[in-house]
């Protein structure tokens, strides 16, 4: 149970008195605030300790809901603009009440239909919640907690010439090269990565493999050509000659690795190579 009721997180508190409208929740402190009647269930009951997510209403006032927002706060998500005022505009994150961007924190005039990444926000002035197109401040570059191959989790935030740029744990900056992704990837995705190298500019490049464990690497090809394979019938038509791009979007792998995991599938008598294609050996 929370000591006390904070903002743009999940709370658990305590249903202490039914009103017509709504619960009122406690926390240890004796705050209160309101659940709204559409969120209340008939197996909640008096006394009950229940999670609610807070955030502001439309009078600024704490309100709980059970609902939960794509990205809480200090948290990165991929919201779409439904609305744009002369002040700012505002995104859908998932709550009945939309996410106001202020202008100052947009890096471009934001139109309706617009989907980006964004960081929620709290001004610690107003004491609302807001949303950050624009967040640089918000980045921290002390990586000095932070090791190569470290398991990381990231949010796709933009496409550019080299690669990818990424948000690292709602805290960091980094890259994925496009030479590096043998996957189908997309803005707003959330994923599992590995750090793979810190660089002198405080910031850092990712990899969506684990990197210096070439066994494992080549276990996975081997995985991956075969289920491919018996997804298809058991044959492909694609050989040591293919085209790179047709062994990415094949196999979500790079020709070199592809080459090496098709050997050993060969040797292992596992594969068959012919000159039109593989096929797996029955």
């Amino acid at each position: 149970m929370n000591k006390n009721i904070e903002l743009g997180v999940v709370n658990t508190l305590r249903i202490d008195r039914d009103t017509d409208h709504g619960f009122y929740l406690l926390a240890e402190d004796e705050d209160d605030i309101l659940l709204p009647k559409a969120y209340v269930t008939e197996d909640m009951n008096i006394e009950d300790e229940i999670e609610v997510f807070v955030y502001t209403d439309s009078e600024d006032r704490y309100v709980a809901t059970t609902e939960r927002p794509k990205a809480m706060l200090g948290e990165f998500g991929y919201f779409e603009v439904v609305g744009v005022e002369s002040f700012g505009a505002f995104v859908d994150w998932g709550l009945q009440k939309d996410l106001f961007i202020p202008k100052k924190y947009q890096k471009i005039p934001l139109e309706v239909g617009m989907k980006f990444v964004f960081r929620v926000c709290k001004d610690e002035d107003s004491d609302r919640l807001f949303g950050a197109h624009k967040f640089k401040e918000f980045i921290h570059t002390d990586l000095e907690e932070l090791g190569v191959n470290q398991k990381v989790d990231i949010i796709i935030r933009e496409k550019t010439p080299l690669g990818f740029k990424v948000i690292v744990d709602n805290k960091y900056e980094a890259m994925i090269f496009h030479n590096e992704i043998f996957e189908d990837i997309w803005i707003g995705q959330k994923k599992q990565a590995y750090i793979k190298k810190i660089r002198s500019d405080k910031k850092m490049d990712i990899c969506l493999q684990k990197i210096g464990n070439k066994d494992e690497s080549k276990e996975t090809a081997i995985h991956r050509i075969e289920k491919v394979l018996k997804t298809n019938g058991g044959e492909l038509e694609c050989t040591y000659k293919s085209d790179p791009e047709l062994i990415k979007e094949l196999f979500g792998l790079s020709k070199k690795n592809y080459k090496k995991a098709l050997t050993e599938l060969i040797d292992k008598k596992i594969v068959k190579l012919d000159v039109d294609g593989i096929c797996l050996i029955k």
